[in-house]
């Protein structure tokens, strides 16, 4: 197995809605918000983690190629050239996988430049208050209200992945990571998305080391025929 490259994929993510990636507090203060945003340790303003986005992509993947079954997550026995494993990693860590190394790396997205200013204006969070609805009477329920901290939408942050390629099957595969990412903007980031949270749109996309265009790639019925798992239940733990 020899490294051929290392494809580099840049760009921007652009919130369209706010977006809220917990701090995981685990207490909450008199007068705080609830939920806090995750945040880095020492400029103190929010970021995305690649672990999240890393997520999130396998996640979106594993169901659009029917590695879901019966809900539980997907890792490979004895698969070596499973697409999945080898864009992000054999999720067991197991020795007899020879798949080789996790293919993509996902960086931490940090603010971009171009709208701090704005954002120090206006502040690099919003609080988002809340409340239950009682389904039968359509009104506030009983519970008191809930505050949760938000980046708000228009926010923009520098996108960075790379991907190492060995082989010609590494090359076909990064059209499925750049799916997945197509994916994610067909659905959503973060907590709360199904109240409206983490809806974004990757700009600006560079691909180098390869002549993909992120902006000619499309989702129709036929997308993900070639990497579907066809049958091959021992492949699913």
């Amino acid at each position: 197995m020899k490294l051929e490259k290392i494809v580099k994929i840049t760009g921007k993510i652009e919130l369209k809605t706010g977006l809220h990636i917990g701090a995981g507090n685990d207490s909450i203060h008199i007068g705080g918000v609830d939920n806090a945003v995750i945040k880095d340790p020492i400029t103190k303003k929010p970021y995305i983690p690649g672990s999240s986005i890393k997520g999130k992509i396998r996640t979106l993947l594993e169901w659009a190629t029917g590695r879901v079954r019966d809900s539980k997550p997907f890792a490979t026995k004895d698969k070596d050239d499973d697409p999945i494993a080898r864009i992000f990693g054999n999720g067991k860590n197991d020795p007899n996988y020879k798949g080789g190394p996790t293919r993509a790396s996902f960086s931490d997205c940090q603010l971009s430049e171009e709208n701090n200013k704005k954002l120090e204006e206006i502040g690099y969070t919003e609080i988002k208050t809340e409340v239950t609805i009682d389904r039968i009477s359509g009104t506030a329920a009983g519970a008191g209200p809930r505050s949760t901290e938000r980046v708000p939408a228009g926010a923009k942050f520098d996108f960075e992945v790379t991907y190492k390629v060995f082989d010609k099957q590494d090359e076909e595969n990064l059209e499925l990571l750049l799916l997945g990412m197509k994916l994610l903007e067909y659905d959503a980031l973060g907590g709360s998305t199904s109240r409206g949270y983490g809806r974004i749109s990757f700009k600006d996309v560079t691909i180098e080391g390869s002549n993909k265009k992120f902006d000619e790639i499309k989702i129709d019925n036929d997308s993900f025929k070639n990497w579907e798992l066809k049958g091959d239940k021992s492949a699913v733990s």
